[in-house]
């Protein structure tokens, strides 16, 4: 179970990242050019915040059976940059980006003008993709070193 979970979770980041980038540009262009908050935005602004919700879910299922976070918690993990980031940073930073995804989105549906819709949309959406960008472990990070694609 854990190698698959590893893959799809690895996979579906870029169905978060993707969706993230195209709630942002369909809000900032939106904003610009000051069209209506039509179905197709809100559905965009329903789907990110959900997207987002799996794989932080997929995401806590792997952080309490990866080995990686068990060799953390046993004491490891302060002599280990890797244990460290997956123990802490990259758990907590992607929770935080996640709740923050999900502020944006209600106060979004909430706001009563179309322009207040997509300010606050581009706002939180674009603070949520910042802190995840942070947390991914890139190939060519400083802190933990994954491929952009796990297999099996």
């Amino acid at each position: 179970m854990y190698p698959f979970l590893l893959f799809f979770h690895s996979v579906f980041r870029w169905l978060v990242l993707l969706s993230l980038l195209y709630s942002i540009f369909r809000t900032f262009t939106g904003l610009r050019s000051a069209r209506p908050f039509s179905r197709v935005d809100n559905a965009t602004r329903h789907w990110t915040a959900t997207i987002a919700h799996i794989q932080l879910m997929v995401g806590f299922t792997l952080y309490f059976i990866s080995p990686l976070v068990q060799a953390f918690r046993v004491g490891g993990g302060m002599h280990s940059m890797e244990l460290a980031f997956f123990g802490m940073v990259h758990i907590a930073c992607m929770l935080v980006a996640v709740v923050v995804i999900t502020i944006g989105s209600a106060l979004s549906k909430r706001r009563q003008t179309d322009k207040e819709k997509f300010q606050t949309m581009l706002f939180w959406f674009l603070a949520g993709l910042f802190i995840i960008f942070i947390a991914i472990p890139w190939p060519f990070s400083p802190f933990a070193h994954r491929p952009y694609f796990r297999s099996f």
